[in-house]
């Protein structure tokens, strides 16, 4: 059993799992950053001066923080669209790499020979 555990941490898609959430992690912190210390404070100018972090709404005893709430979908919508373009640039360049050129047929075969054989009639 030990020798199939480790047979495993050796494939490539731990390692690969292993990396993306490294990588996610540390893109995580990037645009919480972003959003907390440039985005925010643009918007909050933009609405009159209003910092998020603080907007609370007090019921009873308890705190409702919907302040942090806002910056939390705003820190999703920009994680949510760095990521759909670098999948999509991803796909695209996929799909570049992958497609094949397009096979002629027989009609255009036989007019591309006709082209060289004038082409080299001309010279």
């Amino acid at each position: 059993m030990l020798k199939e555990f480790r047979e495993f941490l050796q494939q490539g898609n731990v390692i690969d799992l292993a990396m993306a959430v490294i990588i996610g992690g540390a893109f995580g912190s990037i645009v919480h950053s972003l959003v907390d210390n440039i985005f925010m404070p643009v918007v909050g100018i933009l609405i009159g001066g209003i910092d998020f972090s603080g907007l609370s709404l007090q019921v009873g005893k308890a705190v409702i923080l919907y302040g942090n709430f806002i910056q939390a979908i705003i820190n999703f919508v920009i994680i949510a669209s760095a990521m759909f373009l670098v999948i999509r640039s991803y796909n695209k360049l996929r799909s570049e790499e992958h497609s094949a050129p397009p096979k002629l047929s027989a009609e255009e075969k036989i007019l591309a020979e006709i082209l060289d054989l004038l082409k080299e009639r001309k010279i």
